[in-house]
């Protein structure tokens, strides 16, 4: 008994040992590794979220298409759940049950494994940080928990993650924005760029001065840095000559964005642009964000 339930129990390290935590490997993971007498019946009504996922939106075509196909050929993919005090709760497949209940579905397959509240969180913060639907100061909290969560310093959740240190480092360091500034983010009135700029202050009250300013005036990432750099002894404590560097460079804010983009340190001189890798999986990454195809 205690053999199977050490099986059943496999938590986040052991599912992924040191590789790269990925919410659909997960999934795909746990699906291959099971026998088809795991693979079990579960009535929809005994189904409820992971209590630690934050996403509340789903497509509504999207799922009436999944319904659709349910109607017609069924639910090909086993959902994963977790025994609790009552019933269930999703690990992996909310949208396939959501789908299940509007093609009137009364059941569906279900393989159960034995996730503790910390693996419960993770993966809640795993799917939705591997998906396009999280803010930047969401994605920043999640980053945060999970370096709290797991004990882990931001170079190691940087590898599980698939991005670029410093990556993680500037995502984090939104956190440290005004309530104000978030809330501006969150409704996209001022971008990622900015906002990477505006964290770099000392000032509070001046971060949110600035931040109305590019609101009301239109400024762009390249404009906010030009009046920072205009007002260094005022604005922050960097060095004259750093800031002096930054202004000689005139690709700054275009190194910016990529580096957002990519998620990888890039730099901009003599007409020759630079961008850095860790690995070859992360070279893949990035090729695959700029659309390059290998043959």
């Amino acid at each position: 008994m205690e053999t199977k339930r050490r099986a059943l129990g496999k938590g986040l390290e052991q599912l992924f040992s040191n590789e790269s935590l990925n919410f659909d490997q997960l999934e795909e993971k746990i699906v291959l590794e099971s026998s088809k007498d795991e693979i079990v019946k579960i009535p929809l009504s005994e189904l409820r979220s992971n209590p630690y996922q934050p996403r509340l939106y789903f497509d509504e075509d999207a799922l009436n298409e999944l319904a659709e196909s349910i109607k017609e050929h069924g639910v090909f993919q086993p959902i994963i759940v977790k025994k609790s005090i009552k019933g269930y709760e999703i690990v992996a497949g909310e949208r396939r049950v959501k789908a299940s209940i509007r093609a009137g579905l009364k059941e569906i397959p279900a393989i159960i494994r034995e996730f503790d509240d910390a693996d419960m969180m993770q993966i809640a913060l795993l799917e939705n940080l591997q998906r396009e639907n999280l803010s930047p100061i969401e994605e920043a909290k999640a980053y945060s928990d999970l370096i709290q969560k797991l004990n882990i310093t931001q170079e190691e959740l940087a590898h599980r993650m698939g991005k670029s240190r410093s990556h993680v480092t500037n995502m984090l360091g939104l956190l440290r924005l005004p309530r104000e500034i978030k809330s501006m983010i969150n409704q996209k009135k001022i971008s990622m760029g900015h906002a990477r700029t505006l964290s770099k202050l000392e000032d509070k009250n001046l971060m949110i001065e600035l931040a109305q300013k590019i609101i009301d005036e239109g400024l762009s990432v390249r404009d906010i840095e030009q009046l920072i750099s205009d007002n260094k002894n005022t604005f922050t404590k960097a060095s004259p000559v750093k800031q002096k560097q930054q202004k000689n460079r005139p690709y700054m804010y275009v190194e910016n964005y990529l580096k957002e983009k990519l998620g990888s340190k890039v730099k901009i001189t003599d007409k020759k642009m630079e961008i850095s890798f860790s690995s070859a999986k992360d070279l893949d990454r990035i090729l695959e964000i700029l659309n390059v195809k290998i043959n």
